[in-house]
């Protein structure tokens, strides 16, 4: 265990991590480098994924100024707080903590903008392929394209966290002898990357937020006036708001989800290491500070750092697992799309519980090892099982998107009640195994260290998670170029079969995103608690009146960034409705194929709309802990983070897989079941997917982001508010 105290061993681990990282991000590249090689051959599929790849970045580059900007107003809080006196010093705010921030957004969103562009060259070779070779190529081509964005998130996310973590370490003395000193440079390290995950944070919350409402916007744009108006399918040429959609579906589903799990990862780990410094032990650093302890034993540190440094090692070989996944999945011919896809899953998960078993052994001692291996276990079994949930609530084969389906032969109203109940049903096997996952992993340590550890364990094989989950929006604009593009019907039935594989993928993606951001949001909690010492004394009490406040508001926020959002989308979308119908009326030539519609306009609404309308949602988000700090104190903020968490839980599992349940039973009766497309039927499962659009691709995956990102921004301003009373201090007795 003494191997840890020295700086050179623990920098052999943390290399172990960076060359890991190294290793993903090359093999991006390598995978980026051959989509890009591919030929298209074909002048009209190459100006159509011109014009979606052009729309895409600029709205990136549109979206990017604004969070330049508000990126810059955080981070320079962060440091300004270095000039107030009674916070100079404190953990986790100054200068320190605001480069951290910077280097947390910069690559966050620089893993969105390399998934985006690769997204948007790879739709069209899917196409090409499609035509050409075929399933298994068009399939290979979708999954290299997909993994781009998985390898660079894991890639990036880790690669910036560790480096930043060592760096820390280091210059808080971390090379030290003197066993109190090293100690103090691990805690101070720790709660200085915590900046890290803030700026993964807001990344992610403008791409999620964003980026949803610009893809919904179009959506329903191209759903309501092409399908249910004129008839049309909503990627025939002749929508104007096609190219939006198709646009939507990378900003949204690319580079918005690339950014959610970012955080998601990035978060997990933070948690983890945070954990790792009070897991098993009695000292704590305000112990260390004020000299409570004359004498603290280097075995003991050693374990302190040996706790630190194995969730960045699960993350670590969590990215080979990726790797060494997608090469065996493109190293075969897949007939089942389907079924490539979960072998790629099942491998990654298969290799991260060798990987975690033998680093649990070499880092730990007897039943400790065992414990943090359990614990890492459980999290990938959890991942497993809530991806499974997501999988029955949503997809055609199973009774309840049958059970909407059927209620859509009665009209629209029946439809969306249903919808609303399988939902709302949903909610309950969900939170069972979440659940589950909480109490088998604080058993397996006896310490909330076990729950952060099983967040980290289900986000370890993020990048094939990823990969997979951003297979399904390159096959989607794959179907819609073919469409535009008027290939062979054989074409378009390859793409519909991949995009239907990829409409499961993207619900098994959101609920996977959902559990990640529960376990991730539970151990940033408990980190929350630590760091601001209420687990020290009577904890936090429910029975005070300023934590029931905190509780009533933070279960109410939710809900109003939910209303937020969804009214953006209505708002967005009623512009886009308003200029398809105008473009079909001053120029009939569009709907007789004689004359293109005005593509760019729809796009620009869009991108108008999606930038103006995430500006207040975010700043509930991040300043809402905030002010609830400041009036409530740190236990009626930790009130607040309870009330929000199981309240955003409830909301995000509903939302994404009522949503998702809409959506196939829209397309099953598409397939031509109970009178296929134009009929009634098919008429209120379009209304159905209209509502649920906004639930599953918007408010939902955003859900995730509100919870974590209060959680980050608590953990941050936990040194502010040690120096401070509560403004309302009367609510406590």
């Amino acid at each position: 265990m003494y191997f840890f105290n020295d700086v050179t061993n623990i920098l052999i681990f943390v290399g172990i991590v960076l060359i890991a990282t190294l290793c993903s991000l090359l093999y991006a590249f390598v995978l980026y480098r051959k989509v890009k090689k591919i030929e298209v051959n074909h002048k009209k599929m190459e100006d159509i994924s011109s014009y979606i790849h052009q729309g895409a970045m600029a709205f990136m580059k549109r979206e990017y100024k604004i969070i330049v900007i508000f990126a810059l107003g955080v981070g320079t809080l962060l440091a300004l707080t270095e000039l107030i006196p009674s916070l100079r010093g404190a953990e986790g705010v100054g200068y320190k903590a605001a480069i951290a921030f910077v280097f947390g957004a910069l690559f966050s969103g620089l893993a969105g903008w390399v998934g985006m562009f690769a997204a948007t060259k790879a739709n069209s070779r899917t196409a090409s392929k499609a035509n050409t070779e075929g399933m298994s190529s068009a399939l290979k081509v979708a999954f290299s394209g997909g993994s781009v964005l998985g390898l660079t998130v894991v890639g990036l996310g880790l690669f910036g966290l560790t480096l930043a973590f060592f760096i820390f370490f280091l210059i808080f003395g971390g090379a030290s002898a003197n066993p109190r000193i090293q100690y103090l440079a691990l805690y101070d390290a720790v709660s200085t990357v915590a900046g890290y995950g803030l700026g993964a944070s807001l990344i992610a919350l403008f791409g999620r937020v964003g980026g949803g409402i610009f893809t919904k916007a179009a959506d329903v744009g191209a759903d309501l006036v092409g399908k249910v108006e004129t008839g049309i399918p909503e990627d025939d040429p002749r929508n104007p708001a096609t190219i939006a959609d198709n646009v939507g579906d990378n900003v949204g589903d690319i580079a918005g989800m690339g950014s959610d799990l970012t955080e998601s990862y990035v978060g997990s780990i933070i948690s983890a290491l945070t954990l790792g410094i009070y897991a098993f032990v009695a000292i704590t650093p305000e112990l260390v500070h004020s000299g409570g302890v004359i004498f603290i034993d280097g075995g003991v540190v050693a374990q302190i750092i040996a706790q630190v440094l194995y969730p960045l090692m699960i993350a670590g070989f969590g990215v080979l697992s990726a790797v060494l996944s997608v090469m065996f999945i493109r190293s075969k011919t897949w007939k089942d799309p389907q079924i490539a896809l979960n072998v790629s899953t099942y491998a990654a998960g298969l290799l991260m519980l060798i990987f975690s078993f033998i680093f649990s052994q070499i880092m730990f001692d007897g039943i400790k090892a065992w414990g943090v291996f359990g614990a890492v276990a459980t999290g990938l079994v959890v991942g497993v099982g809530i991806g499974m949930i997501a999988e029955y609530y949503t997809a055609s084969k199973y009774r309840h998107v049958q059970s909407i389906v059927e209620q859509s032969k009665t009209g629209h109203a029946t439809n969306i009640i249903e919808g609303f109940s399988v939902g709302m049903k949903s909610t309950f096997l969900t939170i069972i195994v979440l659940v589950f996952g909480l109490v088998v992993s604080f058993l397996f340590t006896r310490d909330m260290y076990g729950i952060a550890l099983a967040a980290v364990g289900m986000l370890s094989t993020a990048g094939i998670t990823i990969s997979v989950d951003a297979y399904g929006p390159i096959a989607d604009n794959a179907g819609g170029i073919a469409q535009m593009t008027n290939l062979d019907p054989h074409v378009r039935h390859i793409t519909d079969h991949l995009d239907s594989v990829g409409n499961t993928t993207a619900a098994i993606g959101k609920g996977f995103c959902i559990g990640s951001a529960a376990l991730t949001s539970v151990g940033l909690f408990f980190a929350f608690e630590k760091s601001a010492g209420l687990s020290d004394s009577a904890g936090i009490d429910i029975l005070q009146p300023g934590v029931l406040v905190g509780v009533f508001i933070g279960a109410m926020l939710p809900y109003l960034f939910t209303a937020l959002v969804i009214k953006s989308v209505g708002r967005a979308a009623n512009k886009m409705i308003e200029e398809v119908r105008r473009q079909y009326k001053e120029d009939p030539g569009i709907m007789a194929g004689t004359s293109l519609p005005n593509y760019a306009k729809c796009v620009d609404i869009s991108t108008k709309a999606a930038l103006h309308e995430m500006i207040l949602p975010a700043m509930i988000a991040v300043f809402s802990p905030v002010v609830a700090g400041i009036l409530l104190g740190a236990q009626g903020l930790g009130g607040l983070l309870v009330g929000g968490l199981v309240s955003a839980i409830m909301l995000a599992v509903f939302m994404a897989n009522s949503g998702g349940a809409w959506d196939n039973a829209k397309k099953f009766i598409e397939e031509g079941n109970l009178g296929g497309k134009g009929s009634e039927a098919h008429k209120a499962s379009v209304t159905g997917d209209t509502v649920g659009d906004p639930f599953k691709d918007t408010a939902g995956p955003a859900m995730d982001i509100l919870i974590k990102l209060m959680s980050i921004v608590s953990l941050i301003i936990v040194p502010v508010l040690a120096q401070i009373e509560p403004i309302l201090k009367f609510l406590y007795r």
